[in-house]
């Protein structure tokens, strides 16, 4: 695919190139100019650098003074994963929420005006979106990030997804490759492993794939997971059988391989994160994404030289790094040429809030009175999991709160955490909102003990609705974003 040249420095420059590595701060730091000068041409964006729209767009355009060429990739999926309104909730519903209502234009449209949002501020590579098949309703990091549990819907979906992202000039990065939604673990904290035949595999886990590579996208995202019938020995990030033979040979797949971050503890605990690195270029990767958790000149500074390392010694083809380096530089060629000729025209920007509005689902034992008297929100909060983080608000209080001033709301957990919830509400209606009640032992105790006590209870899931509805009204918002909240809201209150 490229010329090879021998010589250090362009040899040191491919080895910078594969890298997208993340910085602190909201303002580029010394050390990431400097490395764009050396050859670095990609930057992951995370929460922590966003502060608003005007911040972001300054960031990106520092970012270009120094390489007017850079990738400029963040982690925005909408709903329940989001990084662009990290501090206030999302303005789009998550994956979960558009494949309930099955509307594969509603979920072009979404895409889209997500894609104009990105595209307004400078990013031009976005790590979505998610095509994993959530067949596992226990699995603790996809969930809501899935259209779903039917790989058809999450395949049509996924298509619609990457059509209206890419409609917008920004490239889409479908994941987690082979399929990260049969996992029981989170691959931030180990290794999971699926053990499904091979005929599983194909009809379920990669279906959404072939999808997304008909649809176009532009680079695709390994998953840090164990798939023994595809290869016993290796995770599908460091595996030649699944990124190059399965992934590029038998798919047809031509556009660029990312692997998931490289810091997660699935390749840090096992392989560690130099030696990982050289492992996913050798087995087919383009891209290494790491800065998640490890955000420093270190860090670059030790991939790149692990790289150089191995070619020099014979364990990574020079050829290989230098055809990683190309496929990255032909994306940025791509995001160039997307942007000057993308039409965003005709953009609706509440388009998310409708999106939201007809995912809600509602039941109710009988006729339901909108609440006229501010409630108390008791929000059942569980531990976040590390894709979707600690810092983004969620729940239905402040939506509320807007619509019936004097809304009170508490966040609860653990085995008391119900009749905690009775004592805080006093004489007040009770909002309890729940997140995934199906994996929470602990959550439906709560729930017990506020039915029993207060059966007008007014119930609110923001996870997957996978437990039997109940409560005087039951809402299943079909995630946690803050268009989801507002949405819930407006029922509970009538508006």
């Amino acid at each position: 695919m490229t010329t090879l040249a021998s010589d250090t420095d362009t040899l040191t420059r491919d080895a910078l190139t594969v890298l997208q590595p993340g910085f602190a701060g909201t303002s580029a730091p010394d050390w990431l100019l400097r490395r764009l000068g050396e050859g670095l041409a990609s930057v992951g964006l995370f929460g922590r650098n966003i502060a608003s729209p005007e911040q972001l767009a300054a960031l990106t355009a520092q970012l270009r003074t120094e390489r007017d060429d850079v990738l400029v990739a963040i982690d925005e999926e909408g709903g329940d994963v989001t990084r662009l309104e990290v501090r206030t909730g999302s303005s789009f519903p998550g994956n979960h929420a558009l494949g309930a209502v099955d509307d594969t234009d509603l979920t072009r449209q979404v895409a889209f005006e997500l894609g104009r949002r990105l595209a307004a501020c400078g990013v031009d590579f976005n790590w979505a979106p998610s095509a994993d098949v959530n067949s596992n309703p226990g699995n603790p990091v996809i969930g809501v990030r899935s259209f779903g549990a039917d790989p058809d819907l999450v395949a049509r979906h996924t298509a619609a997804y990457v059509t209206g992202l890419q409609a917008a000039g920004v490239a889409a990065c479908t994941k987690h490759f082979p399929g990260h939604g049969d996992t029981a673990v989170d691959s931030h904290l180990a290794l999971p492993r699926i053990a499904v035949d091979p005929a599983v595999l194909a009809e379920r886990e990669l279906a959404p794939f072939r999808a997304a590579i008909a649809a176009g996208s532009r680079a695709v995202m390994s998953a840090h997971i164990l798939v023994p019938a595809l290869d016993p020995d290796r995770p599908a990030t460091l595996s030649r059988r699944i990124l190059t033979e399965l992934l590029r040979g038998e798919l047809g797949y031509d556009g660029l391989i990312v692997t998931d971050g490289m810091e997660m503890q699935a390749i840090a605990g096992t392989y560690g994160i130099e030696r990982g690195s050289v492992l996913a270029i050798a087995a087919g990767a383009d891209a290494i994404c790491v800065g998640g958790g490890l955000a420093d000149d270190e860090t670059v500074r030790r991939l790149r030289d692990a790289l150089v390392a191995a070619v020099r010694v014979g364990d990574l083809p020079e050829e290989r790094l230098a055809d990683a380096a190309e496929r990255v530089r032909a994306l940025a060629r791509w995001t160039a040429s997307a942007a000057a000729s993308a039409d965003r025209a005709g953009a609706r920007t509440d388009i998310g809030l409708v999106a939201a509005r007809r995912a809600l689902r509602r039941t109710a034992v009988a006729p339901f009175t909108p609440l006229t008297d501010a409630p108390y929100v008791a929000a059942l909060t569980p531990v976040a999991n590390i894709a979707v983080g600690d810092e983004t608000p969620w729940g239905v209080a402040v939506e509320l709160a807007r619509l019936l001033p004097g809304t009170e709301t508490g966040s609860f957990a653990g085995e008391d955490a119900g009749q905690a919830a009775l004592v805080a509400a006093g004489e007040r209606r009770i909002v309890a909102v729940v997140r995934d009640e199906h994996r929470h032992p602990w959550m439906t105790a709560a729930l017990d003990t506020l039915l029993a006590a207060r059966p007008d209870t007014v119930v609110v899931e923001m996870g997957v609705p996978q437990a039997p509805p109940r409560g005087a009204l039951h809402l299943a918002t079909h995630g946690a974003a803050r268009v989801c909240g507002r949405a819930a809201a407006e029922v509970i209150a009538g508006a």
